[in-house]
C-alpha cells in the first residue's frame, strides 16, 4: 500500500506546483486604440472647451433624457452621436446669432455608458466605467486590487468582437513591475482573475 501511495501523492504534488506555475502570456495588442464606438450615452462626461469663451467652458454628464443644458442655446440632445458631431452641433447653434465664427472641441472624461467587468480575486467584483486609455492595471486598481489569493500573472480578458471573441492571459504583475508592455482595456472586455492553489 504504502509503495503504491507515495508516488500517487508525489505525482499529486508535481501536478499542483505544475498547475500554480503562471501560464505564457498571450500575443496581446499593447498598443492604445481609440475604441470604434465613440457615440455618448446616459451618464457619459465630457467637456465642452469654446476658445476664448471661458463662460461657455465646462463639464457636462448626459442626463436621463440623453441631453445636456448648455448656457446660451440650452438643451442640446447628444445620446447616440459622436463627440465630433456634438461638436458641430454646438458650434452650429452658438454661430446662430451668439458668436462670430466659435471654435468648439469636445473631450470625454468618462463613459459612464460604456463599461468593463472586473471577475475573481479581486476586491470588488463588477462593473466598471470605461474611460479612455484605460488599462489593466487601472480595471484592477478600480476593482479593489487583488485579493491575496490571486493568481497575478494568469489574469485572462475575454473581448468579444461582432459574433467571435477572443481570450488573452495578461501578466498583470509583471506589466505593474515594468517588466512587461500594458494592456488597453476596451468597452465590453470581461476581466477575469483566478485564484491560486495556495
Amino acid at each position: 500500500m504504502m509503495r503504491v501511495a507515495v508516488p500517487l501523492v508525489l505525482c499529486l504534488a508535481w501536478c499542483a506546483i505544475t498547475a500554480c506555475g503562471d501560464p505564457p502570456p498571450s500575443n496581446y495588442p499593447t498598443r492604445q486604440i481609440h475604441i470604434e464606438d465613440t457615440t455618448l450615452g446616459v451618464g457619459d462626461v465630457f467637456e465642452v472647451r469654446v476658445f476664448r469663451q471661458k463662460d461657455l467652458t465646462g463639464e457636462y454628464r448626459v442626463n436621463s433624457e440623453g441631453s445636456i443644458a448648455f448656457p446660451l442655446i440650452g438643451k442640446v440632445v447628444v445620446s447616440g452621436k459622436t463627440p465630433v458631431a456634438v461638436e458641430k452641433q454646438i458650434r452650429s447653434r452658438l454661430a446662430d446669432g451668439y458668436l462670430r465664427d466659435p471654435q468648439v472641441s469636445v473631450l470625454v472624461k468618462e463613459y459612464n455608458s460604456k463599461t468593463i467587468s472586473v471577475f475573481g480575486e479581486v476586491r470588488k467584483t463588477g462593473t466598471l466605467s470605461y474611460a479612455e486609455g484605460m488599462t489593466i492595471v487601472d480595471a484592477i486598481s478600480q476593482a479593489g486590487g487583488f485579493t491575496n489569493m490571486a493568481r497575478k500573472n494568469a489574469v485572462t480578458v475575454t473581448r468579444k468582437r461582432s459574433s467571435k471573441s477572443k481570450r488573452f492571459t495578461v501578466p498583470v504583475q509583471s506589466i505593474g513591475q515594468g517588466k512587461a508592455a500594458n494592456f488597453f482595456v476596451r468597452p465590453g472586455d470581461v476581466v477575469f482573475v483566478p485564484r491560486r492553489l495556495w
